[in-house]
């Protein structure tokens, strides 16, 4: 047996004692392998029989015999004695082993034949570190695509276990053949399904904690796919020129996800040409056939000129006729005549008729005569007329007379011109000889429009119709000149004609509107004032350290875009520069336009004119492409472009339902004679640029504005447009006869390409005591729309109610540079690009962002882009350049699901510091 004296207990043990004859003991029950947790000791135990004693040693060495714990019994079935031994092993005694191998013990059990020692029994202590060696990482995966999530549990002992967590819940690889959790910790997925897509976690456990790695997002994306195309529509249009679409939808399947969206049109448009229906005419009679036995005879025609076609009705009315062919002279059979009596008879009564026929001929005639003569005599003014075309230069009313006999104003056609009297004239023009009234009217500078001819109708109304140039044609009374000097109408020289005029005139010559600024890497916005003209530079769309000189400029004379047929100008034509360079994020160009969107009545087109002079189509504002994006407002149209340049917004309209949006405005001033008063209505185009230009150039001839302006809506169904002022109070004001109505020509008016169209009223005061008017402008297309202006107004501009001209007037900050220029401000920019250009597992990417700001078309464009978000923002931008409407887009984050505070509440002063709270949600 071990001896433990003292304290030394690295006595050795014999290997065997000599003793009785029996069996070697045999262990009922070896030491295990032990784990210490935290600071909790642990108990080894050792059972044997037959036994006459059990110790155990550690480590080579024998534990001292106090330490153990023995019990013994007798096992019933062999009456041998069974004894079993348990000792303590504390955490101290583990730390403070410093060996080649682990803590370990084993128990040596003796009986009278010998010795038999157990297994060995390590003893460990446990633990699990914090930090993974590896946590998993978030994937984006196409559908079907294979997912494999790494994880490598923290050091521990004994070795963690790994399970994985899916939204929390505990993944099953035994009920899901499709994922394998086997594999080194790591999670297969092998065909990734929608399903799929959720927040992973890996879990490792031992027996002394419990530890959980980051999650992982995995998103499962689709990317979109077109349907098929749907079949042609029919031809909009039952007769001539139309269009026919097809269409299809990124369906096929949806993009889900972040996934792509599909590349293309999802819109075809192709023109058509229905074919007419061409009712049938009758051709003319044939002759007559011979007379038949039965005393008539034939004739026929056929419905071939032309033959009904294409669905068109059949002539009306008998294909064949058939008479008496003796004049009664004979009944069938040839058995009898008429007497002669009745031949005299109808000799007779012809006579009688024509003669009735003469007298009342030579009666209306008669009469014609005398209600001419009354008229001449009882009219105080003979034919009076304003021709609107020359007023569309000098804005002066120029009257043509016949004067009657007497009158001491009268010119003498004979007298010769007498070109050497010079003159200078400011403010309103005022002609007081009919000289001066004929060089205003042939005057190219005057009249622009020399096709227009006057003509005066019974009902009152001037016509404007297109032909050849106006004549007048008036006679003319011998009288004499002021200035003693003999002149002639029609005698003075083409050239003399075109110099006299161009001191007259007091029309601006300025060809465009124009302004510059220089813009760095943060960028900024020019505007042209009062137009509807702007330009944003997006930050970072100039490179750093560079600095560019831009420009923003407005064709103010006609433009050189003639569209073909139908087509017609809606806007301005905009150029913006330099053409040469280029920038890296598009920049946001804001044309104003005239169409009332529809797209089943106009196609609207983007072009830009070449270096040659040319233009060439850019798109279709519902073409699907990715070279740029047009955003079509109700009263202007938005691109996001690359490159600078001269663009246009052409317009064809594709049913006659299209509707060209008219300003209609009323101006007036006082003529040179104190009495007259000059009412100018004007009918333009309902843009900002073009009420510009009619304003400007009535601050140049005093004129003021009457009336708040009204929107017409002008159809392109070929009627025309109808001027006229009506209520004019009687005692107080008169307006030359003829000239209360005028009438414009549908092509005048559709076709303008951006010239303000406008006619003239002049109104004469019975006494200079008057000084309020009253009446009302009635603008109205024939067979369509109407609007009354109601006119109620001092003449005197001292009393007179100011009208303002423009809602916003932005005169005051025509360029705008850095964060000054820009809504939101620079820091909350970032970071809503940051979220919503990072994809997300519910969808909550930039298309949503776009879907919110009604921006539903032509996505493939935005995915091209580097931030997809940031170009969206950059059109926000451009869209609310007046109204900022920043509460707007709060609300569309918060149905997002992104923010929880309203952007509106960050003031001017408050750009500098942004105090905008955001939040992810969802593990994004």
């Amino acid at each position: 047996f071990p001896s433990f004296s003292g304290n030394d207990n690295s006595e050795a043990l014999p290997e065997s004692i000599p003793s009785a004859p029996g069996t070697l003991p045999h262990f009922m029950e070896e030491p295990d392998d032990a784990y210490i947790i935290k600071s909790n000791p642990i108990v080894l135990r050792c059972k044997a029989m037959p036994a006459m004693q059990i110790f155990f040693k550690c480590n080579g060495e024998w534990v001292h015999q106090n330490e153990h714990v023995s019990e013994e019994s007798m096992d019933e079935a062999t009456g041998l004695k069974v004894r079993e031994v348990f000792i303590n092993v504390t955490r101290q005694q583990v730390e403070d082993f410093h060996g080649p191998e682990d803590y370990w013990c084993q128990c040596v059990a003796w009986s009278h034949l010998g010795t038999s020692k157990s297994r060995k029994a390590s003893v460990r202590i446990a633990y699990l570190r914090k930090n993974f060696e590896q946590d998993p990482q978030g994937k984006e995966v196409p559908i079907e695509g294979m997912i494999v999530l790494h994880c490598r549990p923290p050091e521990g002992v004994p070795a963690a276990e790994v399970e994985w967590l899916k939204n929390e819940e505990p993944i099953d690889s035994n009920l899901d053949e499709n994922i394998d959790t086997r594999a080194d910790h790591n999670l297969i997925i092998r065909q990734a399904r929608l399903s799929d897509s959720g927040n992973y976690t890996c879990m490792a456990a031992n027996i002394v904690a419990r530890r959980r790695s980051l999650s992982a997002t995995v998103v499962v994306y689709v990317n979109g796919g077109w349907s098929s195309w749907t079949e042609w529509s029919s031809c909009n249009a039952r007769c001539g020129r139309g269009w026919q679409k097809r269409s299809r939808t990124c369906t096929n399947p949806a993009p889900l996800n972040g996934g792509a969206f599909c590349e293309g049109m999802s819109v075809q448009k192709i023109t058509c040409t229905s074919l007419c229906p061409v009712d049938g005419n009758w051709e003319v009679w044939s002759e007559w056939s011979v007379c038949s036995p039965e005393c008539e005879h034939l004739r026929v025609r056929e419905c071939v000129a032309p033959p009904p076609r294409n669905g068109g009705k059949y002539c009306e009315g008998l294909s064949q006729e058939s008479e008496n062919c003796t004049e009664g002279l004979c009944i069938q059979g040839g058995l009898q005549l008429l007497p002669s009596v009745l031949s005299d008879m109808e000799n007779a009564s012809d006579i009688a008729l024509y003669s009735g026929l003469g007298a009342a001929v030579i009666a209306v005639a008669v009469l014609v005569v005398a209600v001419t003569l009354y008229r001449r005599s009882q009219s105080e003014y003979g034919v009076d007329v304003i021709d609107s075309s020359a007023l569309t230069g000098g804005f002066q009313t120029f009257n043509f007379k016949t004067v009657r006999q007497g009158n001491s104003l009268l010119l003498n056609s004979s007298m010769q011109p007498d070109l050497t009297v010079s003159r200078t004239y400011s403010g309103p023009i005022c002609l007081q000889d009919p000289m001066d009234k004929e060089l205003m009217t042939e005057s190219s500078l005057f009249n622009p429009l020399s096709d227009i001819k006057v003509k005066v109708q019974s009902s009152f109304m001037v016509s404007l119709g297109v032909t050849e140039r106006a004549e007048y044609h008036s006679k003319a009374h011998s009288g004499t000149f002021p200035h003693g000097n003999n002149r002639g109408f029609g005698t003075i020289h083409a050239r003399s004609k075109a110099t006299y005029i161009q001191n007259l005139s007091p029309i601006s010559t300025k060809s465009e509107l124009k302004t510059t600024a220089i813009f760095g890497h943060l960028g900024g916005r020019l505007v042209i004032p009062n137009t509807g003209v702007s330009l944003l530079i997006p930050h970072g769309a100039i490179p750093e350290e560079s600095s560019w000189e831009i420009y923003l400029a407005i064709t103010q004379r006609e433009s050189s875009l003639q569209p073909d047929g139908p087509d017609v100008l809606l806007g301005p034509e905009v150029s913006c520069g330099p053409p040469d360079v280029s920038v890296s994020t598009p920049f946001a160009l804001t044309i104003p336009h005239c169409a009332e969107l529809n797209p089943e009545h106009w196609n609207i087109h983007l072009k830009r004119r070449t270096q040659q002079g040319k233009w060439e189509e850019v798109m279709s504002v519902e073409e699907e492409t990715t070279s740029c994006y047009c955003l079509l407002d109700p009263y202007a149209c938005h691109i996001l472009l690359n490159s600078f340049g001269t663009y246009a917004l052409i317009g064809e309209p594709i049913s006659d339902c299209a509707v060209r949006q008219l300003k209609v405005a009323v101006f007036g001033c006082m003529s040179c004679n104190s009495l007259d008063y000059n009412l100018r209505v004007y009918c333009m185009d309902n843009t900002p640029c073009a009420f510009q230009e009619v304003v400007s150039n009535e601050k140049l001839q005093g004129g003021q504005l009457l009336e708040e302006p009204k929107l017409l809506h002008f159809r392109g169904n070929t009627f025309s447009l109808q001027i006229s002022v009506l209520d004019i109070p009687p005692f107080l004001w008169r307006i030359k006869p003829f000239t209360a109505c005028q009438e414009v020509p549908f092509s005048r008016v559709w076709c303008s390409n951006q010239a303000p169209l406008h006619c003239a009223f002049s109104l004469e005061r019975y006494t200079p005591a008057t000084t309020q008017l009253s009446c009302k402008i009635c603008v109205r297309q024939v067979k369509g729309h109407e609007q009354i202006l109601q006119i109620q107004t001092s003449i005197l501009e001292n009393e007179r109610e100011t009208i303002t001209f423009f809602a916003h007037d932005d005169s005051n900050f025509p360029a705008q540079m850095g964060p000054k220029a820009f809504k939101i401000p620079y820091s909350i920019r970032q970071r809503i690009c940051a979220t919503f250009d990072t994809p997300s597992a519910k969808g909550k990417d930039w298309q949503m962002l776009a879907q919110k700001n009604s921006i539903n078309r032509n996505l493939s464009y935005f995915a091209t882009q580097s931030s997809p978000s940031a170009v969206i923002l950059d059109l926000w931008e451009a869209r609310h350049q007046h109204d900022g409407d920043l509460d707007s887009l709060a609300c569309a984050l918060e149905e997002i699901g992104r923010t929880h505070s309203k952007i509106s509440n960050i003031t001017e002063t408050e750009m500098e510091e942004p105090d905008f709270s955001y939040s992810r949600q969802n593990g994004l």
